[in-house]
């Protein structure tokens, strides 16, 4: 009469292996899972951003008729102060929506404090998220380098850019003097501001030790 135990050894093997198969693929899926953690920080950022969108916005009364006395079109240099939190919450979040989802709350936190702007904020915010999220998109939230955030920076200039030309500027063509002047200014600040800057103010968080419960911060 055979022997059952070494079928017993193959079958708990096999279901060893369908275990660890299965934790491996919920391991792959879990990092794209938001957190309740996650949905904390990505507020903090919002609010945090929002107070700075409200100072910045009671700067630009002021900076933004000078630029473009001074040069048409060059009020766009300080553009991308007001979504460099869309690359800045990916960089911190990494989660897929990150960015729409601190840009929303930055701009209902804004509005709360007092803005001339209103519901235009929450359709700017969604173009700008929308050219965030494609580039981090493309590398399956998978990379998270300085040259894909400047790649999503430039990305979201680009957008933003004709977003303005289409709807606040339509007097303007893009090859006019004025048109090429704020697109190049647009993407310079982008790279400044959204690139650079978002990525030096998530490498300060992480050397902190801020992220530490976070991918981000490991």
């Amino acid at each position: 009469m055979a022997k059952p135990f070494p079928e017993t050894i193959v079958h708990d093997k096999t279901t060893k292996m369908a275990k660890w198969s299965s934790a491996t693929v919920e391991g792959k899926r879990r990092p794209l899972t938001w957190r309740v953690i996650d949905i904390a920080v990505g507020a903090a950022v919002g609010v945090m951003s929002g107070v700075m969108f409200w100072v910045f916005d009671g700067l630009s009364y002021g900076l933004f008729p000078l630029l473009t006395l001074i040069l048409p079109g060059s009020a766009a240099l300080l553009h991308a102060l007001f979504y460099f939190p869309a690359t800045l919450g990916l960089l911190i979040v990494r989660k897929p929506g990150a960015s729409a989802y601190v840009l929303l709350v930055a701009s209902f936190i804004e509005v709360v404090l007092g803005t001339k702007y209103s519901v235009s904020l929450v359709v700017i915010a969604l173009v700008q998220a929308a050219a965030a999220e494609a580039v981090f998109a493309l590398f399956r939230y998978r990379r998270w380098t300085l040259g894909v955030t400047i790649l999503a920076a430039l990305a979201i200039g680009v957008v933003y850019n004709f977003y303005l030309l289409f709807f606040y500027y339509q007097a303007f063509s893009f090859f006019s003097p004025r048109g090429l002047i704020g697109t190049a200014c647009e993407l310079l600040s982008a790279l400044v501001f959204a690139g650079f800057g978002s990525w030096g103010l998530y490498r300060a968080l992480s050397r902190s030790g801020v992220l530490d419960r976070f991918a981000s911060g490991r």
